[in-house]
């Protein structure tokens, strides 16, 4: 991620969504009230999750990972936004740049992996309920997890060492919010289409090995519910991944929608609002998504506040 020697640029400069004050501090209060929701929902269910025993299990487990994530992602994001909607000067350096794409990518990598790892988890539960603790042992989540984050590392990695090797000579502004590698790729003064044909291959492979994963998982979970007689059934059974699908459908519909075209195709408008959904808002709503539907969240919040008024009265 070091400066590249053929490279006259130093840092770029983040034009960010708009130039008009007004716009610009309500979105900065807007941006400010989702982040501080962000931290405080996904370190909430992380807590959650590891206070209450009942659900030290394999779907929360994963959760636990999805919301670090999440609060990752939005961290790495949305303070520099903030601060680009607040000053004049919207410069970032060069090495700030590639490290924010690297966490970026690695991150978002990562989620994608951990997401079909969450689905093979509901196949599972639903299609193999007598072998569900036999499946899902420790040893397979952690590897699972580990697995992912390897993975994530690699894609990311792959992508920053293909960007470092273009040059970048004149403009040096990035009409985005933060360094994404589309509005990159447009500044560089040399011929992009290897790099461009890689990170497509790369970006491409982990979008459509983990949606196959994540389509099979659920086909399998379809096929299974439909044979299930009970409506009381099905809707049971139905309602142990309607959180998961619901997530996976926001975050890779945008993801899609944003990278998976040609470069030449990027809308400046569209693509920051897809930026702005994917990289703020979902890491938002993931927290909201699994606790507002999900009974068992709810039932370890009242546990744990009960614990906490009975340690209060004992002292």
């Amino acid at each position: 991620m070091s400066r590249s020697n053929n490279t006259n640029v130093s840092d770029f400069i983040l034009v960010g969504l708009t130039d008009s004050e007004e716009i610009r501090l309500v979105l900065f209060t807007l941006f400010l009230l989702i982040y501080l929701i962000t931290v405080l929902g996904n370190t909430g269910m992380i807590l959650i999750i590891r206070l209450d025993l009942q659900l030290h299990t394999p779907m929360y487990f994963f959760l636990s990972h999805l919301s670090f994530l999440d609060l990752s992602y939005s961290t790495v994001i949305t303070p520099k936004a903030l601060e680009n909607l607040l000053t004049l000067t919207k410069d970032i350096s060069f090495r700030g740049c590639f490290t924010q794409m690297y966490f970026f990518v690695f991150l978002g990598a990562t989620e994608c992996f951990l997401l079909s790892s969450m689905a093979y988890d509901r196949y599972v539960a639903i299609c193999n309920p007598l072998r569900y603790p036999v499946v899902m042992s420790t040893t397979l989540c952690h590897s699972l997890i580990t697995a992912s984050y390897v993975i994530g590392f690699i894609d990311s990695f792959a992508n920053v060492l293909w960007m470092n090797t273009l040059r970048f000579c004149d403009s040096n502004v990035i009409h985005h919010f933060f360094c994404d590698t589309p509005p990159i790729l447009a500044l560089s003064c040399t011929d992009t289409q290897n790099t461009e044909i890689m990170i497509f291959i790369s970006a491409g492979s982990t979008l459509m090995v983990s949606l196959t994963t994540i389509s099979v998982s659920y086909a399998a979970i379809l096929s299974t519910i439909l044979k299930i007689n009970s409506t009381s059934g099905k809707r049971k059974a139905f309602s142990t991944c309607a959180s998961h699908l619901l997530g996976v459908t926001i975050f890779y519909g945008t993801m899609i929608f944003t990278y998976l075209k040609p470069s030449k195709s990027y809308s400046l408008g569209k693509d920051q609002v897809a930026s702005v959904f994917y990289t703020i808002v979902i890491p938002m709503l993931n927290p909201l998504i699994y606790s507002l539907r999900n009974k068992e969240v709810k039932n370890a919040v009242i546990r744990i506040m009960h614990q906490r008024e009975s340690t209060r009265r004992l002292r």
